[in-house]
């Protein structure tokens, strides 16, 4: 009886021993990482067409600003003339400059153009007259116009002669250079004289 208890008591010290030896290795090994859920060939599908909206929607907005609207003339875009629309016997002189759109689409001019007069004694800045300037979507193939008014010269002096006009259309740097075609020359003054002016866009009429 004493080998027969004892006999059992080893098989039970083995089974325990075994029993601990499965458990280490369980903890050891962890717990089996989560498999990654597979990517839908439709959720592919939707952002290609995401993808594909965000160019077609980047492309389709070169010809209008972030409202919707037509965006700014370039100066490319515009035929530029000017001409001398001075009614006799007038002490003002008007020159009416021209913006034709020959881009292909409609565009929008808002506000003043720069204007500078060449003369022999150097660039002569016009200032704006302050009227209202409002935004004209001038269409392909339309024209607007704006004034230039200058002091006429009647002193009898040869004056400041005049030998250019520079135009830059509004909210553009690319200038264009005209010849001038009102008076050939200024009146000198000390600064107290009628300077020259520029009204906003449409100021001298509009095309339809």
């Amino acid at each position: 009886m004493r080998v027969t208890k004892l006999t059992i008591a080893a098989l039970a010290v083995v089974a325990g021993l075994s029993l601990t030896a499965c458990q280490n290795e369980d903890v050891a090994a962890g717990p089996e990482p989560a498999a990654s859920a597979p990517t839908a060939n439709g959720d592919d599908t939707e952002q290609g067409k995401d993808q594909k909206q965000d160019q077609e929607g980047t492309s389709a907005g070169t010809d209008s600003n972030e409202d919707g609207k037509a965006a700014d003339c370039r100066t490319d875009e515009l035929e530029v003339t000017a001409s001398d629309v001075t009614i006799e016997g007038d002490t003002v002189g008007t020159v009416a400059v021209e913006f034709a759109n020959g881009g292909g689409r409609d565009c929008t001019l808002t506000g003043y153009a720069g204007v500078d007069l060449k003369t022999n004694a150097g660039p002569l800045s016009a200032e704006r007259t302050g009227e209202e300037a409002p935004s004209v979507v001038l269409k392909d193939g339309k024209s607007v116009w704006f004034a230039v008014t200058y002091p006429v010269n009647d002193s009898g002096g040869s004056g400041v002669r005049v030998t250019g006009l520079v135009v830059t259309p509004p909210n553009e740097t690319k200038p264009v250079t005209l010849d001038w075609p009102g008076g050939s020359s200024l009146p000198v003054t000390d600064g107290s004289g009628t300077p020259v002016k520029v009204g906003p866009i449409g100021s001298a009429g509009q095309g339809d």
